[in-house]
This record gives C-alpha cells, structure tokens and sequence, in this order.
C-alpha cells in the first residue's frame, strides 16, 4: 500500500510540473499572436531581407556544409543556408 500511494504521489508532481510548464507555453505564443514581431519569411534572400528590414546588427559569417550564415536583428536572429531564409527565430 505504501509504495502504491509513493507512486501516486510521483504521478501527481509530475503532472502538475507537465501543466505549469504547459501553461507557460501558451502564455508565450499568446504574448506572440497579440504582438506579432515583422520577420523574413523562409525563402528570401539576403538581398530582400537586407532591402525590406534594413542591416542587421551582427552578421555571423558562413559554418559548415551547407553554409549557415546568422543575421541577428532586434528581437529576433535570420538564418540563412547559401544566400536563401531558412529559419527565423524570435528572442524570448
């Protein structure tokens, strides 16, 4: 009987660990759908994110194969495979 209710006590802690964490999830993404930040959309090229957002802050020069290059502006990094977006990730 002890170890049953051990058990049952383990399950509920992780559990509401899994719902907090959860929870803090959708209160990003909801702060993100009220706030939408303007980024590149994947396929552009350097060229065209240079033109419609301006120069970056840093630039991380060309890493492995393919080259990854890194734009960072503020908010949010440009990641680039050749000269093309292929991701852009907002800053928490």
């Amino acid at each position: 009987m002890r170890k049953f209710s051990l058990l049952l006590g383990l399950v509920a802690l992780t559990a509401s660990g899994s719902l907090l964490a959860d929870t803090l999830v959708i209160e990003k993404v909801r702060r993100d759908l009220e706030a939408p930040i303007a980024r590149p959309d994947r396929g552009l090229t350097m060229g065209q994110v240079e033109r419609q957002f301006g120069e970056p802050e840093a630039r991380t020069g060309a890493v492995g194969e393919p080259p990854i290059t890194r734009w960072s502006y503020p908010g949010y990094t440009v990641y680039f495979e050749h000269d093309r977006v292929i991701h852009t990730v907002i800053e928490p």
